[in-house]
């Protein structure tokens, strides 16, 4: 549709080519007229911007291999000490995931290192110990994650990591009242704070180091392109460790070519089995085995449902399903007070079922939870779909997960590659193969990544 109600009718052959608009706001995009000037003007001017973005990556890139980064110590006693207190015995791929991130920063270059490894296969061990070198020689630290969830997780585990030791650990996010922000970004700024972990909040501008060191990015997939560009800025100054299960197709390309480190951890834990992944049209009656098997055996359930509009719906079906079991439901349009309470319920096994959008995509971490059911798996991404199964399985009990397709709709092509992909590699350690397919399946992406984010607000 142009302007004035003018349209041009696409080919039933082409239809592929006709993707829905998904713009940056509520306002209703400016129509151009067919065969005018104002359409081809606003095209050059977003390539202009996304060249220019381009070409300041180049150069921080650039002024990155040229600039001397932070040379840490080796280590101390006290790291030593620190490593001895870790409850579970290391992995190898871990130990030499360790030994790298320590060689990169004791040397003079600034550490750019990708930490890929699968789910639950102790990616945020390398990411505390590295956090403890940096601290300990008297530098900050910078964790960054997707979600508000992840950041209350992260904060607990590296407060129960670092209890014995003087190092304060604090979080910004919007679970924080103004007031105590304010207490938290005054501490930061004057050297008071040691670890601050985060949403993108932390790349806002009031955020200031004393001496920031160390910069770990969880799930760099889940950021824009603007998110990444003031990271890269980061990386000028401080070491970056980034933890991915599986990286975006540009990032695993840019390891894979060197322009990045990469260290792989593929051994999966001591007890840990491979989750049952099954691909099946939507069957009620099948989903409903699956829950009470579970609940049989004392376990809780994921549901995973990524509209919002729906949702009490699709929760009073499954209600339905299992009358005697306690339903919650939790999605991002929630307050932030509400939507922990119902975290927070569920972690404490106060409910049996959680119908939920994507928000427990990234690290909430509950070992009775073994059973997945992802309601139109076919609208999600690879990586997003090999997150979600990865909230189940983090015990030695037999984990499940049914994604489940529409009877009403055709699949597009990527999609059934995406679906075939994740149910073959179901076994342990298979988030490294599903990020090689998904960069088959979707290419690399140019440097800028503006094919996979769309900068398009403006056409």
């Amino acid at each position: 549709e142009f302007e004035g109600g003018a349209k041009i009718h696409v080919p039933a052959s082409k239809i592929d080519l006709v993707q829905k608009y998904i713009g940056s706001g509520a306002a209703r995009p400016t129509l151009a007229t067919i065969g005018g000037k104002r359409w081809k003007a606003q095209k050059e001017r977003v390539q202009e911007a996304v060249r220019d973005m381009a070409g300041e990556m180049l150069r921080i890139q650039a002024a990155r291999e040229a600039s001397a980064g932070i040379r840490f110590p080796e280590d101390t006693p006290w790291m030593h000490e620190f490593e001895a207190d870790f409850a579970w015995t290391e992995t190898e791929d871990q130990l030499t995931a360790i030994a790298a991130v320590k060689r990169d920063m004791q040397s003079a270059r600034p550490m750019d290192r990708l930490i890929c490894g699968d789910v639950g296969f102790g990616k945020t061990e390398v990411a505390i110990r590295a956090a403890f070198k940096a601290v300990e020689s008297g530098r900050q630290v910078a964790v960054l994650v997707p979600t508000t969830v992840l950041a209350e997780q992260h904060e607990r585990t590296f407060r129960d990591r670092f209890r014995a030791y003087p190092f304060r650990i604090e979080s910004l996010s919007r679970f924080k009242t103004g007031a105590e922000s304010k207490v938290v970004l005054a501490d930061l700024a004057a050297g008071k704070v040691d670890v601050v972990i985060g949403t993108h909040r932390i790349l806002s501008k009031d955020v200031a180091f004393a001496d920031l060191g160390l910069v770990i990015v969880d799930e760099e997939q889940r950021f824009g392109v603007e998110h990444k560009q003031r990271l890269l800025a980061f990386r000028l100054s401080a070491d970056v460790l980034t933890l991915s299960a599986t990286p975006i197709p540009r990032t695993l390309h840019m390891s894979l070519l060197g322009i990045r480190d990469i260290s792989s951890l593929t051994t999966a834990p001591l007890d840990r089995r491979a989750i049952v992944t099954e691909v099946i049209p939507w069957n009620p009656r099948r989903i409903q085995q699956a829950i009470r098997r579970e609940l049989a055996r004392q376990g809780q359930v994921f549901f995973v449902h990524n509209r919002v509009n729906d949702i009490e719906k699709v929760a009073a079906e499954v209600q339905a399903m299992v009358p005697d079991a306690r339903v919650l439901i939790g999605h991002g349009q929630m307050t932030p007070t509400v939507l922990e309470e119902v975290m927070l319920k569920f972690m404490r096994h106060e409910a049996d079922i959680l119908v939920s959008t994507t928000i427990i995509e990234s690290g909430i971490d509950i070992p009775i939870a073994n059973t997945m059911v992802i309601h139109d798996a076919n609208i999600f991404g690879l990586a997003e779909l090999h997150q979600l199964r990865g909230r189940v399985g983090r015990s030695k009990h037999r984990a499940y997960c049914y994604m489940t397709l529409p009877q009403d709709r055709v699949m597009t092509e990527d999609a059934m590659k995406r679906l075939k992909a994740i149910e073959d590699y179901s076994m342990l350690g298979a988030g490294f193969r599903i990020a090689m397919r998904d960069l088959e399946i979707r290419g690399a992406g140019n440097l800028l990544g503006a094919e996979q984010s769309g900068h398009i607000a403006t056409v």
